[in-house]
């Protein structure tokens, strides 16, 4: 990701977590605090502020992207501090509001919620303005993922199919297009866009007996398959297509003033 985003002259934050804060240190995305968009979801929005502040970052092209435990932080991050973010990408995540307590996460990862996506949906709606922009989203997963059962990619489209329907019912609905097949580093992969007309909501991809595992990494750090597709360059060109919209910066921009430690991702 590194050597991908210099070409690409970005800067990258990777934050850590604290062994005391989750053995595996692991974000604590399923934490009720946290999917109210306080604790460590609030702390991360901070670091990524102040990162942008102190650095020649462009507010308008700021991402947030993750593996695991940090693709579901990412989708929390997306829902609870959306006015930050002009694009998402989940790798080997689960959908905001899967689980609310470590038992329900282990299940969710394993899988995936056997809550009712309805009712997940309706209360994430509920606390939103209608008309909420979305934050634009890539799901990478892999076909033979053990640890987080690829059904979670498919619950995070059907959720955000859901949500664009709940907070705009007068719009057309969202629909998937064609799946579209392609083939890079030895793997095929499936690619398929959920939009709502010319808008594009989510976009997943799928591959080919991969694993829980970084596409395209280094294979002699666990967690990362050395065959393709890149997941780095997949992600890096579907989010840097992105920009925030002037409204939600300029909003963005009050609500960095009104803090006292701002952040950045």
């Amino acid at each position: 990701m590194n050597a991908v985003a210099e070409g690409r002259r970005c800067a990258v934050l990777y934050p850590e977590q604290s062994r005391k804060s989750n053995s595996l240190r692991c974000w604590n995305w399923f934490a009720p605090e946290v999917l109210a968009g306080k604790g460590e979801a609030a702390l991360l929005a901070h670091c990524m502020q102040n990162v942008v502040e102190r650095y020649p970052i462009d507010p308008a092209r700021v991402y947030v992207a993750g593996l695991s435990a940090g693709g579901a932080m990412a989708a929390v991050l997306c829902s609870t501090h959306a006015s930050l973010f002009a694009a998402c990408a989940i790798h080997s995540g689960v959908m905001f509001q899967a689980a609310a307590t470590s038992l329900q996460a282990v299940q969710v990862m394993h899988r995936g919620t056997t809550s009712s996506l309805d009712r997940i949906v309706e209360r994430i709606a509920d606390g939103r303005d209608p008309g909420t922009r979305l934050v634009p989203t890539l799901i990478v997963h892999g076909s033979d993922d053990k640890i987080v059962n690829p059904l979670n990619a498919e619950q995070i489209v059907e959720q955000t199919r859901l949500l664009a329907a709940g907070l705009d019912p007068e719009s057309e609905p969202a629909t998937p297009g064609k799946d579209q097949w392609f083939e890079e580093g030895g793997r095929r992969y499936r690619r398929n866009d959920l939009k709502r007309g010319a808008t594009l909501l989510v976009r997943s991809i799928l591959i080919d007996g991969l694993g829980h595992a970084w596409s395209g990494g280094n294979a002699n750090y666990k967690f990362f398959d050395a065959l393709g597709p890149d997941a780095s360059q997949l992600i890096m060109e579907f989010l840097l297509s992105y920009r925030l919209p002037a409204d939600l910066l300029k909003a963005a921009a009050r609500a960095s003033e009104s803090t006292s430690s701002r952040a950045a991702i």
